[in-house]
């Protein structure tokens, strides 16, 4: 039997550091910080770690409330306090840092400035600037956009729209636009697209 590698804190940590979102960071690093081996000796962090990721699940699937903040905070103070362990402690501060800054609010309200939360973001293509080509659909692969591609001396047709339950968010779209039609916004947002 191969016996697991231990992770390093400033591996998870640099690691965590190539999300944008503070919250997708925090995520991560927990999710790492579980998913070694832990010696089980204090339960701030045996038990509330697993607590703490789901919360964090919580307001990143935009599902959170006051009450998931107020549980992380306090498990990550009970771990800063009680752990026995660097790693522990080290987890405990890095969670407690990210919830000194506004995403935490932000997500609250159901927004990701990253725009890495994809429960919180859509896609949608703008009216003005869509030249119909069709390139969006082409690159799709779970068919999320539907319209009719332009064809000369025709008139009629089918704008082109994302269906937002189909769409994997994946950013292909984004890429193969040549106008910049394809924007990225946040789901709170209810008012209409415009170029």
């Amino acid at each position: 039997m191969s016996e697991q590698k231990e992770l390093k804190v400033e591996d998870i940590k640099t690691e965590a550091e190539e999300k944008r979102c503070p919250v997708q960071k925090s995520l991560y690093y927990v999710s790492k910080f579980l998913s070694d081996i832990m010696c089980g000796k204090c339960f701030p962090c045996a038990l509330g770690t697993y607590e703490a990721k789901k919360r964090l699940e919580n307001i990143i699937s935009g599902k959170s409330t006051e009450a998931d903040v107020f549980i992380i905070k306090r498990i990550a103070n009970d771990m800063l306090e009680a752990s026995r362990c660097k790693k522990g402690k080290d987890t405990a501060r890095f969670v407690l840092e990210w919830m000194k800054s506004d995403a935490l609010k932000d997500h609250l309200e159901g927004i990701c400035h990253d725009r890495e939360c994809l429960a919180l973001i859509e896609y949608r293509i703008v009216p003005d600037k869509c030249i119909m080509c069709g390139e969006c659909q082409v690159v799709c692969k779970p068919n999320a956009i539907v319209g009719e591609k332009m064809k000369p001396y025709f008139s009629g047709y089918l704008p082109f729209e994302i269906r937002q339950k189909r769409c994997t968010k994946c950013g292909d779209c984004i890429k193969v636009c040549p106008t910049g039609a394809i924007v990225v916004i946040d789901t709170k947002v209810k008012e209409e697209v415009k170029g």
